[in-house]
């Protein structure tokens, strides 16, 4: 299980307290967080896929994972330094605005292909299309299912299972085949659809939390 630091130790005491019922599904958030603290530590990227509320899920953690959440993420100096001497004009605008990202792709935001796959082979293989396409040996796929047996979701997690990629999930009621196939799920305690989706949030926020403290942490930014 991923070692937390003080600051992330007290992420977790405040998911916990705004939201008692998490608490008994903490040491799956931490170990969650431990696979993809070292896929973004080798360099790796998240790929996001879920249905409905869930692929609006998907979306949301990445623009929390690509961007700033509660922290500036200023760039590296050296990355500053290389924008302003390649522009002279817009390079320093640039190294001021621009953030550090952690690489995270929501499956759902490519209609192009995935109306294309989906017309000419298999719509319920068009996640597992693009984990076969975007995925490589030591990514990561969420894959989010409120009752953890959607069939596109199940289908891109053999692909990624295949392509020696570690499988994480956000699930509720008994955490479906998802749960039982990824290395490890969050199967938070609820039964009802809507419901399920009102913890994956905390959940989520959560997550993204832990990862900006890990990479974007005052000491990192110097």
């Amino acid at each position: 299980m991923a070692t937390l630091n003080e600051r992330q130790e007290s992420i977790l005491k405040d998911l916990t307290r705004r939201y008692p019922s998490l608490e008994p599904v903490c040491g799956s958030i931490i170990e969650v967080y431990g696979i993809m603290e070292e896929c973004f530590a080798r360099g790796g990227r998240l790929l996001i896929a879920g249905n409905g509320g869930s692929c609006a899920d998907a979306e949301h953690i990445v623009g929390e994972l690509m961007k700033g959440f509660v922290k500036a993420r200023e760039l590296p100096k050296e990355l500053k330094e290389r924008l302003a001497a390649e522009d002279e004009e817009n390079g320093m605008r640039l190294a001021d605005c621009l953030q550090g990202g952690l690489p995270a792709i929501a499956l759902n935001g490519h209609p192009g292909l995935s109306t294309a796959f989906a017309n000419d082979v298999d719509a319920d293989m068009v996640y597992a299309q693009q984990v076969c396409g975007y995925g490589t040996e030591g990514d990561v796929f969420l894959g989010i299912s409120t009752s953890g047996n959607a069939k596109n979701v199940d289908y891109a997690v053999t692909v990624a299972r295949a392509k020696g990629m570690k499988v994480v999930g956000l699930t509720g009621k008994d955490g479906g085949r998802l749960a039982r196939r990824a290395h490890k799920a969050v199967v938070v305690p609820e039964q009802e659809t809507f419901k399920i989706q009102e913890l994956h949030l905390p959940v989520y926020h959560a997550l993204c939390l832990l990862l900006e403290e890990r990479f974007f942490g005052e000491e990192r930014q110097e």
